[in-house]
């Protein structure tokens, strides 16, 4: 090694200074051939693995954070058809919602002089179902009635209230007639929503 060094030294500068650039040139290619290269390539096969995992991290993020939202949406409309529900009944509960106002009026003391359903009202997606009640009793009798209706989870609108033919004191009390339209309302089923869009149709073609 020392003798290779000694010659080295005696050659003349230009020749010195190529000798030293060529070995510079070989240890860089040896390095690059055998520990750069390989390293390199390896190094960006695992820059793209990341790349994918970040962004393969990022899509499932994403869709955990929607199904959270979605999950929220579908229970809260979820909980409005719920209550929607409940406050329109189906074509099954009418007679039980109606016989239950029957018995509030009777609880509340009134004596039930008529009480008859009208034909239904028939809307896009909901029938109203009016009622003609007469009952005679005390005012505040009638008031506590109407209160309890008003407290049902039903929907019931009382209208077109009357109050007449008051009758011989009894007590503190003075009994009278009291009409009024009680209107509650229903879901209509598919079946009836078809039936009432073709039954629109024929009589928007009869129509000259």
């Amino acid at each position: 090694m020392m003798d290779l060094i000694e010659r080295l030294f005696e050659l003349p500068p230009r020749q010195r200074v190529m000798v030293l650039v060529g070995g510079m040139a070989v240890v860089f290619f040896v390095y690059a051939y055998f520990l750069f290269w390989p390293r390199s390539a390896e190094i960006a096969e695992k820059e793209h693995q990341v790349e994918q995992l970040t962004a393969e991290r990022a899509r499932k993020a994403a869709l955990v954070a929607n199904l959270a939202r979605t999950r929220e949406e579908v229970a809260r409309l979820d909980g409005d058809l719920k209550r929607a529900i409940a406050q329109l009944p189906d074509t099954k509960e009418i007679p039980d919602l109606l016989s239950t106002i029957s018995s509030l009026a009777r609880e509340a003391g009134l004596e039930i002089i008529q009480f008859k359903q009208r034909p239904e009202q028939y809307q896009e997606f909901y029938a109203a179902v009016p009622v003609d009640i007469l009952v005679r009793g005390a005012y505040h009798q009638v008031a506590s009635f109407f209160d309890q209706v008003g407290r049902m989870a039903r929907i019931v609108n009382v209208t077109d209230v009357s109050m007449k033919s008051p009758q011989r004191p009894q007590g503190d009390s003075v009994p009278l007639d009291t009409s009024c339209a009680a209107v509650t309302f229903r879901f209509l089923d598919e079946a009836e929503r078809e039936r009432l869009a073709k039954q629109r149709e024929q009589e928007k073609g009869a129509k000259p």
